[in-house]
């Protein structure tokens, strides 16, 4: 009896001067991780605030959108990569206590997703910059035109529908149903440019320019008849009024004449 409590004891002793140096090597790699991640999230953050980002974001037309939802996009940036460093670091400080322990493996399965995330991130700011210019293209060619601002507001959701499908697909959200999507518009716009290089658009489009380009040059000339038309009748008024200013009847005197000497 007294042999088997002792054997106990030595094996909670044994157990306790094995578990306590473990411990204490986890606590100083999670202080070593935490104050890396502190650091490099504050450096990146200056960094960030020198290069612009922040008119990066704004120039690519997600600005008034975020700022609607009181959504700060370098702050998301900068808080993913604190939590990724502080992951990583909680993955190493786990192995103390042996790799192949359920907490070591949920955290690396979720470090391994993280970096989608950040693609997922970029692919959106990438969409929305290319749908910015291509908007602006399109409103400053078609200034003059009632639709042209619709069209231009259009194309630049087309193009952040593009770029969240394949941000969607990239965080593998949905695969079965933005994967077909994205497959399917680009196979449209291959098609639609494969068929218009080949031929079959070429003198419909060639047609339609030439269209335009007469009611173009038909605007103009009726612009400029019109300025002309007004100069004519300016010009017929000015000569009426001096005509009005010289006809009077015999014996009336002109005012703007000099006076007669008496």
């Amino acid at each position: 009896m007294g042999q088997n409590i002792r054997n106990g004891l030595g094996e909670a002793w044994s157990m306790i001067a094995t578990f306590v140096p473990k411990l204490i090597g986890f606590l100083i790699i999670l202080l070593i991780g935490w104050l890396i991640a502190k650091g490099v999230s504050k450096a990146l953050g200056l960094l960030l605030h020198r290069r612009g980002f922040h008119r990066f974001v704004e120039k690519t037309g997600l600005s008034d959108m975020l700022n609607r939802s009181k959504v700060d996009l370098g702050e998301i940036l900068l808080k993913i990569i604190y939590y990724f460093i502080l992951l990583i670091t909680l993955q190493i400080a786990f192995s103390m206590f042996g790799s192949g322990n359920a907490i070591s493996q949920l955290l690396h399965s979720v470090i391994v997703y993280i970096p989608r995330v950040v693609v997922a991130l970029i692919l959106v700011l990438i969409a929305a910059s290319i749908g910015r210019v291509v908007r602006d293209l399109i409103r400053s060619a078609l200034a003059g035109r009632s639709y042209g601002h619709l069209l231009g507001t259009l194309a630049f959701a087309f193009l952040i529908g593009l770029g969240v499908i394949a941000a969607l697909n990239q965080l593998g959200i949905a695969i079965t149903v933005t994967l077909p999507v994205l497959i399917t518009v680009l196979a449209t716009i291959g098609g639609i440019l494969v068929v218009g290089l080949g031929g079959g658009l070429i003198r419909p489009a060639q047609q339609r320019w030439s269209t335009w380009l007469e009611h173009f040059e038909s605007e103009r000339s009726t612009g400029s008849r019109g300025s002309g038309a007004g100069q004519h009748t300016g010009g017929s008024s000015a000569a009426g009024g001096a005509g009005g200013r010289t006809r009077r009847t015999p014996g009336e005197s002109d005012p703007f004449d000099p006076p007669q000497p008496t």
